[in-house]
């Protein structure tokens, strides 16, 4: 499997985000990574709802 067309800001962005290293973030599906991203953003809102 070859590594995801995304930028290294993109890739840098996600890595914090989900504190993935970059790495694993290039190797991961694009559908999987998409998914992490939702359920980090919603934790974000629950977190900020309290």
């Amino acid at each position: 499997m070859r590594p995801n067309q995304i930028s290294l800001e993109t890739a840098k962005m996600i890595s914090e985000k989900l504190k993935m290293p970059i790495e694993h973030v290039m190797h991961t599906p694009p559908h999987i990574l998409a998914e992490k991203l939702k359920q980090a953003e919603e934790a974000n809102e629950e977190q900020q709802d309290d």
